[in-house]
Parts: structure tokens; sequence; C-alpha cells
């Protein structure tokens, strides 16, 4: 307490206003296969968590019949009972889809002040031409007219006189810049320039690709005789320039000149290419493997999957759209410049580094599919080389045959749409590896894979299932059902494999009795239903057959929203099924005493005459005759161990007394009371005094706290005695 040593008035603020907090009992764990989305225990993943239908399709795909176990489907049924639930994919050497989006060169000119016969020539050196006129007409890479007779005139002196392709006789660079700059449409054509050898102006399209091109007709105005005329000079493209102080070589001219009649010289993009004749590329890939990120069409002639549209932008800048399952999803500003669109920024060249929801993409060779460390290009008219491997080639213009161009300049990624192919969910039912990825694992960094990703104190997962498909794995099962009894968390819902025969067959299984499983299952953490139940699958449009653990699960999130965990998950009222069609297995009543007593757990799925299909049964798959032979008992007693311990870690090392014990029966009396009213318990009682906290467990700075409940039992069998009697009996006293 602080010590007070001058009069005032003082206020001293305590909370003593302690309460239990509440625990959502609907939260259920599935673990299982999908088509794509993120990998628990893999780069930092956790169980997902999925709060509806659309968000779980949207994550990790549809089911399918390709994809081994039912998860999915679990999953999907679940969410029509609750709100929360955590999925937790498991893969093993699976491929993530992929596309490689080639990186080519914009059609280029060249304007230059170079005096001879290979540039258009404009200066001092002859009066009698006081201006330029430049017409271009711009293609992008599908063919289409993006840019139609786009005139800009260039003033007389604009463009410096020289005889030397690399001298300072380029003063005047920055006014052409200016001039071309100014009367272009930067959207659909570019002007930029540079210094010393690239001291002079380029005029780009802005589309890049071999079939991306551009026309250029150039008119000079003859000052004597007061006309526009077709320029007599010839000019090159710019895939006749070469690298280096040389002037170009006759030979290297390419295109030709324009001179006489002609009207216009076209120039062509291309894509850029390494010494391996592999294409250099953004590599794109799906943000995890899987077959979920394929695109293609679907039966109902419908898109799936995901594809990456490259659109024209202006200057140096780029388009990528992400398309999922045909529609636009994210929009990325792109460029390989340096600063804030530099492409892998951009997109994300890791999962580390992910800002898509759906794809990374990284620089690299296209058929090796070989990525390399990229440089930024500090402008767009830097050499493509300078991107980051040394095999890079490029060149512009139709004849691709123009040698020693490494370095062609204007570097985009090629328009198009480009489809993610070729990923694979990494397992099938044969895998000898199933049993093994499903179980998981702890890794050296933290992470947890498979199952072992529900120990998690944080995830609040009370409910567990795997749903195995045709596939009986009884090691998946014994791991999830010791889980369940080492964290104390959940249940764990399992169930015999598909087409295991009669009752009998049934009864053996779950006894270890037969082939498919060789110990029993005796545990109050899991709970056992059987036979499998027909839906018809609105994904495959067919009739299938579920496991029956996951109507167990579905009916527990129904019981829960209806009533509280502690109300039986079964019978007419909260057991009752809409969705099946049918059961694998028709049960009488001798099945049902069968599966339900002599020692056997097993809880019956009845499709019953009127009532319809019914959970009939709420056994835990103890054999022992306690209260915790009981699901709702199992339940309820999850419920309470987490609320007490959710509202009682606060007071862990407060002083071991009566004040704090006295907080202790505070906390958790009226949260048993409040069970009880809602029909849980019938009576309880909380002890923390000086009879459970002997004077050695304070030595041991321990303090033990002792409650006592009575749970509700359910009436699973309704009798009513009928008794006949005479006309003269005393009805009253019977």
């Amino acid at each position: 307490m602080p010590s007070y040593v001058s009069p005032g008035v003082y206020v001293v603020e305590k909370d003593i206003s302690d309460y239990p907090v509440s625990i959502n009992s609907s939260v259920i764990g599935i673990v299982g296969f999908a088509s794509k989305g993120p990998i628990a225990g893999i780069d930092g993943e956790r169980a997902t968590l999925v709060t509806s239908q659309n968000d779980l399709i949207r994550v990790f795909g549809e089911p399918s019949e390709d994809i081994t176990g039912q998860a999915l489907e679990g999953a999907l049924e679940v969410l029509e009972t609750t709100n929360s639930i955590r999925f937790i994919r498991c893969a093993s050497g699976a491929l993530q889809s992929s596309a490689a989006v080639p990186v080519g060169l914009c059609p280029a000119f060249h304007v230059s002040g170079r005096v001879d016969d290979r540039m258009i020539t404009l200066g001092t050196d002859d009066a009698a031409v006081s201006s330029v006129r430049l017409t271009a007409t711009v293609w992008d890479n599908t063919g289409t007219k993006i840019l139609t007779d786009k005139v800009v005139t260039i003033p007389s002196g604009t463009i410096g006189a020289s005889s030397s392709y690399n001298s300072s006789g380029h003063a005047n660079t920055a006014a052409l810049k200016k001039v071309l700059g100014g009367g272009l449409d930067s959207s659909k054509i570019i002007a930029t320039g540079g210094t010393g050898a690239d001291a002079s102006a380029f005029i780009v399209g802005a589309a890049a690709g071999s079939g991306a091109y551009m026309d250029l007709k150039v008119e000079i105005y003859n000052s004597d005789s007061a006309s526009w005329v077709t320029c007599s000079a010839a000019f090159t493209p710019l895939n006749a320039i070469g690298e280096g102080s040389a002037a170009p070589t006759a030979a290297s001219l390419g295109q030709g000149a324009l001179n006489g009649a002609a009207t216009a010289v076209r120039t062509h993009g291309t894509t850029a290419e390494s010494t391996q004749e592999d294409g250099v590329a953004l590599l794109v890939q799906g943000l995890y493997p899987g077959k979920g990120y394929d695109a293609g069409t679907k039966d109902d002639g419908t898109t799936s999957g995901h594809s990456v549209d490259v659109n024209v932008r202006g200057a140096a800048n780029f388009e990528v759209q992400v398309n999922d399952q045909g529609v636009a999803s994210e929009t990325f500003k792109c460029s390989f410049l340096s600063g804030e669109p530099f492409i892998e920024t951009q997109i994300g060249a890791t999962v580390a580094t992910k800002t898509s929801e759906w794809i990374v993409g990284r620089m690299g060779e296209n058929k090796s599919l070989t990525d390399f460390t990229t440089t930024k290009l500090s402008n767009f008219y830097d050499r493509l080389s300078t991107l980051g491997s040394s095999t890079i080639n490029g060149w512009h213009g139709a004849d691709n045959s123009v040698a020693d161009m490494a370095g062609g300049r204007f570097a985009k990624l090629v328009q198009g749409t480009y489809s993610l192919a070729d990923g694979t969910n990494g397992i099938e039912d044969t895998d000898p590896e199933l049993a093994t990825i499903l179980i998981g694992e702890e890794k050296s960094d933290g992470g947890k894979t498979g199952m072992q990703a529900l120990d998690d104190d944080l995830l609040n997962i009370s409910i567990a299932m795997c749903p195995h498909g045709t596939t009986p794995i009884d090691s998946v099962q014994n791991a999830l059902i010791t889980l369940a009894e080492g964290t104390q968390n959940f249940l764990a819902l399992v169930a015999p494999p598909y087409a295991v025969g009669r009752v009998g067959d049934a009864i053996e299984w779950h006894n270890g009795l037969d082939d498919n499983r060789s110990a029993a299952i005796n545990s109050s953490y899991a709970a056992c239903y059987w036979p499998w139940l027909k839906v018809f699958s609105v994904h495959d449009g067919a009739d299938r057959w579920y496991s029956p653990e996951i109507f167990a699960a579905r009916q527990m999130a129904f019981t829960d929203s209806v009533a509280d965990p502690w109300f039986a998950p079964a019978g007419y009222v909260r057991g009752r099924l809409t969705k099946p069609t049918d059961v694998e297995l028709a049960l009488n009543q001798g099945d049902r005493d069968s599966l339900y007593s002599g020692g056997n757990v097993i809880n019956p799925i009845v499709n019953f005459p009127q009532q319809g299909i019914t959970i009939f049964g709420q056994r835990t798959t103890q054999r022992d005759p306690t209260a915790l032979d009981r699901v709702n008992v199992r339940r309820m007693l999850i419920v309470i161990r987490k609320m007490i311990l959710a509202s009682t870690r606060r007071l862990v090392f407060e002083p071991n007394d009566q004040f704090t014990w006295s907080r202790v029966e505070d906390l958790i009396n009226p949260m048993l009371d409040d069970i009880k009213r809602r029909r849980g318990i019938t009576d309880f009682r909380v002890v923390c005094d000086s009879t459970t906290n002997t004077p050695v467990r304070i030595d041991r700075n321990e303090m033990w706290t002792k409650v006592i409940i009575k749970p509700t039992k359910t009436a699973e069998m309704v009798v009513f005695e009928i008794n006949i009697t005479n006309q003269t009996a005393q009805l009253g006293k019977i």
C-alpha cells in the first residue's frame, strides 16, 4: 500500500470484480486434405479459422472425389450449424500450380541527332528543314490497336547536330524528350532518354511481346516549299542501334530505311530469352500446393481455379490481375523498376513476403522454372540483362537474328491471360505415408503439422475428427484419441470404415478383432458412430456415402445452438438428420441393443419409418459404467475445465491465504450454479479452505480446490408401466 505523508484527498482503485468467463463449446477441429490453402506447420501456419461455407471453399477449395478423405465434406456440413471451425490441412510432396508469364520488350524507335544517313536529321546542318512530324500507331500483344495516328511535331533545333554517335552533340536531348513527352499519350506510347550513348530520345509502345508492334511515319517541313513531305533521309528503328559507342553497320539496319514514297516503318516487340533458349519469365505459383489453383472449365460450364491477366499500363508499368474462379480478385500495379511498383515486391516472391491472397511470383527462367536473384532496374531504358541473370538476351524488331542485343531495353511482362496448372494435392488413399501425414509432428521450428496442430490451447477446440473416407486408418484414430486424452480439450469422433459389413462386423471392429483394427477403443474422450450415410453432393452432382462422425459433430454443434453442450446430441429433438437420404445398413431393435450394450459402445444411426434418420445413442467409448460413459457428461466436463482454467489463471502468484481461497470459491460457485440452473448438474460443492490446503501443500506453493458435481443424467430408456385393475380398486391409493 502507498504511504501518504501530507494532507490531501487520495483515491485508490482496486479491481475485485472477478467473474467466470464464457467458453464457445462448438469450435470443431477437422483434420484432412484439400486442393489448396494453408498447410498447418508450414511457413508458420496454424489451424485455420473458418467461419462460413463460402470462406471454406474460398480458402481450401471444393470437395471432390479425387481428394483423399472427407475433411472438406465434413467441414461444410458442420458449418451449417456453427460459425467457427479450425481446419487443419495436411499435405506432403504436393506441387504448386504454376504459370510462366514471359518478359518481353516493347517495340521502340530511336530518335537521334546524329548527322548521317541512318538517323532523323534535324538541326543547323539542314537549313531547309524547320521541323519534323512523327505519326505513331500502336498495337498491343493481342493485335488490338491501342493508339491510332498520334501526331507530334518536333521544332527545328530540338535535336542537336553531331557527327559522332557518342559525342556531346546531343545537348538538346532534354528538350527533345520534353517535346515528345508533352505530345505523346503516356498510356499508349512513351518518350524517354538517357545520358552518354543513350543521350537521345526513344519512342516506345506501351505493350510488350512479339505480338506488339508500332508504325512510325516521319515527315519534314520544307521551308523552301512550305509543305510537309515524306522524310527523304533514312531513319532507323531501335533494333539496329546495337550497344557500345560504335556506329551501327549497314547490315544491322534490319528494318531498312524510310525514304521516297515510303509512308511508315514498323518495329515489333519481342519476348526475352536466355542463352539456354529458355524464356525469361515471372514464375507465378499458387500460394500453397494443390490442384485447387489449377484453372479450367468445370462440367457446369463455370470456371475453376486461378489465372493471371497482364494488362497494359503507361510508362514502365504494367498491371497484374489475379482471377479467382474466373472473377477478378486482385490487381497489382507493377514494373521492373526500383521503388514501390517493383514486381516481386508488389506480388510477393515467397510465402513469408506474400501480398497476394492467391499467388506468389518471382523472376526466373521459364522452361526450367529456375529462379534467380533479381536486380531492380533504375530506369525503363536500362538493359534487360541487369535484371539479375547474365543469361538474359533481348532485342527489338521482327528480325530476331540481330546479334549482340543482350540488354535489350524497355522490359515489361507480355500482355495476355496465363492459367495456373499442374498442381497436385500430394497424397493418395494408397500412399503408405498417409497415416504419418495425418498424425503429423512437432517440428524443430515449433510448428505442428497434421493433427498435432490441435494441441493448442488458443484454438479452444472442443470436438475433433479426421473423417478418413473409405480407407481404414486405426493408427490415425488412436492418435486422435490419445491427443484428446492428453490435452483434455476435446472429444474425438471416430467411425468404422465404409462397408465394414454387418452389425457383428462393426462390433468386432471397435473391439479390435477386425483386420482393419488391432486394438479396442476405450476412452471417455472418444465417441463412435455407425453406419455411414448417403448424401447428395451438390459439388459432384451425385450421391456419396459420408462418414457418420461428420453428422455427429454437426448435431453436437446444433445442440449447442438450441440448448447446451450437456444436453444429449441424440434422439428426435437434437439428433434427427434431415440431409442424408439413406443409411448404409438398416438397424432393428436387436441390432441397436447389440451395438449399445453388453460392453459395446457404438452409437447407432437409425432410419425410422416415420421419424426419419436419427442419431440414437450418445455413449462415449469408455467401457466402465461411470457418468463419463455418456457424451453429454464428457462434453460438460470439457467446458467446465476450460472455464475454470480461463477464470482462475490470474490467481497464480497471489497469496495462498483465506482471501484468495474465498476468491476461488466466489469465481467457481456462480459458474456451477449457472450450469445447474441450465439443467447440466443437479448439485455441486466447491471447497477451497484449510481442509484442502494443508500446511504441507502451502509449503509446496500449491493451492488446492475440490469441486464436486452431480451431473444430470439423461432419460435414455423411457418406461411406462401400465397397471390394469378391477372396478372396485381405489386409484388414489395405488
